[in-house]
């Protein structure tokens, strides 16, 4: 018995077990919950511009919702779900709102962009500007960032900048202050240039007034409302049906593959880790439909040990050795579990960029999932089980559920 391999079978399967009991319970907590799972309501928004005949672009829209998101942050909204439909929708989910009818009330305003002096006086609107018009640009000189802004009206913005030389001009979205520029001296011209002292608050800045410039009117389409208790119900129902479902299946791999069926339960324990630790990296949301991508997942890993397992104990009736049946029978069975893999691997991603919202979060759990699976429940199980065969440690067919009366001989 090569014992060195067994030690580091062992060895690997504790540090990797004391990993998981040491950080799950972490994970678990810090899981943020859904719609569905939480409660909470979700609002389906028609736009249109408040200027009649104004053009609604798909760049617009996009503001609109980024808008909406960071309203929705203000107002101590975790984690909205705010993102635009089609042409003219946006759709908003958001989790755990007790004061419902404030949050709709402030959400459905439409963004006001105003310039303001220091004592507050508004002196520019969004109105004022031409649509559209702030993009990002590089001082010639400097090569600093900065943001010009193309005005309607020239002799307006002239009088305004000749008021305030000498003083500041602040650009203010829904009474919140998001640059201040200081006026040197009168600008006789139809585009204004802010300073910025980095791209990304230049882009900032630039979308900001953009979406002052054309205002949308929101009408809610509907409204759909998920009671927090529903939702801690159906969480407490799925998290108990996974839990039997798992020990059901644990139970049915190792008496129908005993030895191999053990090491399948270990690598499944390790890839729900896996997976819920890479979920809190990407700070992502679960719902219902993830959790069933997870199942997904779940049935997909077992899958892959079933079509090896069972292709090594055809090896081992075959008559050939331990070893040689796991040699074999792990490259006959990789084509097979590669290409169910890749099928559901393409198929989340057509779902992913054909599909939104929920679909999207789907899509998403399930190529993650399949991509863990592969490297757990294929690769880290081959690998556990070379150790132990090489090592020795299973010398019988029985520990592979093989009847020594049905192995055939050479």
């Amino acid at each position: 018995m090569d014992w060195k391999r067994i030690s580091f079978f062992f060895l690997t399967v504790v540090i990797v077990l004391g990993a998981i009991g040491a950080t799950s319970p972490r994970l678990v907590e810090r899981i943020k919950l859904g719609l569905d799972l939480k409660g909470g309501f979700e609002i389906l928004y028609t736009a249109e511009p408040l200027a009649a005949g104004a053009p609604l672009t798909k760049e617009t829209l996009t503001q609109a919702a980024e808008s909406l998101a960071k309203r929705a942050d203000s107002l101590g909204v975790a984690e909205p779900e705010v993102y635009p439909e089609g042409t003219d929708r946006i759709r908003v989910r958001l989790a755990g709102v007790e004061n419902e009818e404030e949050v709709r009330a402030l959400m459905s305003k439409p963004s006001v962009l105003t310039f303001r002096g220091p004592d507050g006086t508004v002196y520019m609107n969004g109105t004022d500007f031409v649509e559209n018009a702030a993009k990002l640009s590089y001082d010639p000189n400097t090569k600093q960032p900065i943001v010009e802004i193309k005005m309607k009206s020239r002799e307006k913005f002239k009088e305004v900048t000749t008021k305030l030389v000498g003083s500041t001009l602040s650009i203010f979205l829904d009474d919140q202050v998001q640059s201040t520029a200081s006026v040197n001296f009168p600008i006789d011209s139809d585009s204004a240039i802010i300073t910025q002292t980095s791209v990304a608050e230049a882009t900032k800045v630039a979308k900001m007034i953009n979406l002052g410039a054309m205002p949308l009117k929101l009408t809610e389409k509907y409204i759909q409302r998920v009671d927090a208790t529903l939702g801690t119900a159906s969480l407490h129902q799925t998290a108990r049906a996974g839990l039997i479902a798992s020990i059901l299946i644990f139970i049915f791999m190792v008496l129908y593959y005993r030895a191999p069926g053990l090491v399948a339960a270990f690598t499944l324990i390790t890839y729900v880790w896996v997976l819920l630790a890479i979920f809190d990296f990407m700070n992502a949301t679960l719902t219902l439909p993830g959790i069933a991508a997870l199942v997904l997942g779940a049935g997909m890993a077992v899958d892959a040990n079933i079509i090896t397992y069972e292709r090594i104990r055809e090896e081992i009736r075959a008559g050939k050795s331990i070893l040689s049946s796991l040699k074999s029978g792990s490259k006959h069975s990789f084509r097979t579990i590669m290409d169910a893999n890749v099928t559901n691997l393409i198929a989340g991603i057509v779902l992913y960029y054909v599909g939104n919202g929920a679909i999207r979060g789907f899509a998403v759990i399930t190529m993650m999932s399949i991509i863990i699976s592969i490297l757990t429940n294929v690769l880290f199980s081959r690998w556990l089980l070379h150790l132990i065969i090489r090592g020795n440690l299973l010398k019988k067919p029985s520990y592979f559920g093989v009847k020594e009366a049905d192995i055939r001989g050479l």
